[in-house]
């Protein structure tokens, strides 16, 4: 146990050093926070259900936040770590490669918990952002989204031989998914044919079940999206033990 925690502690040192890390986990959907309030601001909207933009948006920033960590973070250190021989190298010593694995899913998901607690701060210093939701099923919500964004980052790490495969896979599952499933711009702004286009994203789906939630809703009116989710993490962590290789 006392080794495990030194693995923890040490891959939580090795990722805060990383600039592009710390900067998207934590400051960077505070800069969106910024400048989209300071654009449309907080006043209630009927298009909104009398919330405000920012109201809305709050969900899918933290959904940013977890996207970051789990589809950036965490297959592209996994895989540098693979090809660097480092997780061949641990099966020679009482550490076992299965402790590293299992630091890197409690350090980002210790950074998506940080991120999302700063960007609540910012955003009801600021913007007096309103949460109606209950907290347990809040809760529920922000944990199904994280392992389905999870899951699709070990399995990432697990087909991708080497960090830059990795870093191309992950930017293209990342990028289109970070504009066009709702986290950025709320899709109440977007044209027919871009909420057409989101469906195809995992995230849409993490987007559209934190965001009710947080603004009051129920989860049972959101199965649907909690049924895609839970077959997202049901399918990509079977593929990720069937892919995943220590070295």
């Amino acid at each position: 146990m006392n080794s495990f925690i030194k693995v923890i502690f040490i891959e939580w040192k090795l990722n805060n050093r990383n600039f592009l890390n710390v900067f998207f986990a934590l400051f960077f959907p505070v800069m969106m926070l910024m400048l989209f309030g300071t654009m449309y601001g907080n006043e209630p909207i009927a298009q909104f259900g009398g919330f405000g933009s920012i109201d809305v948006s709050i969900p899918g920033y933290i959904c940013i936040i977890i996207a970051v960590t789990g589809l950036m973070t965490l297959p592209l250190t996994l895989s540098q770590y693979r090809e660097r021989k480092i997780l061949k190298r641990f099966m020679v010593t009482p550490i076992k490669p299965i402790d590293l694995l299992s630091s890197q899913l409690i350090v980002n998901t210790v950074t998506t918990i940080i991120g999302m607690i700063i960007l609540l701060i910012v955003a009801k210093i600021i913007f007096e952002i309103t949460f109606i939701g209950n907290f347990l099923k809040t809760t529920i919500a922000f944990i199904i989204v994280l392992l389905s964004m999870f899951s699709i980052g070990l399995f990432i790490a697990g087909i991708s031989k080497t960090m830059k495969a990795a870093t191309v896979i992950s930017y293209i599952i990342y990028f289109p998914m970070l504009f066009l499933s709702g986290a950025t711009i709320p899709l109440e702004f977007m044209p027919r044919s871009i909420i057409n286009l989101s469906k195809i994203f995992p995230l849409t789906y993490g987007v559209e079940l934190l965001k009710g939630v947080w603004l009051g809703g129920n989860l049972l009116d959101y199965m649907n999206d909690i049924l895609i989710l839970s077959s997202i993490i049901i399918i990509f962590i079977s593929l990720s033990i069937k892919f995943f290789k220590w070295e």
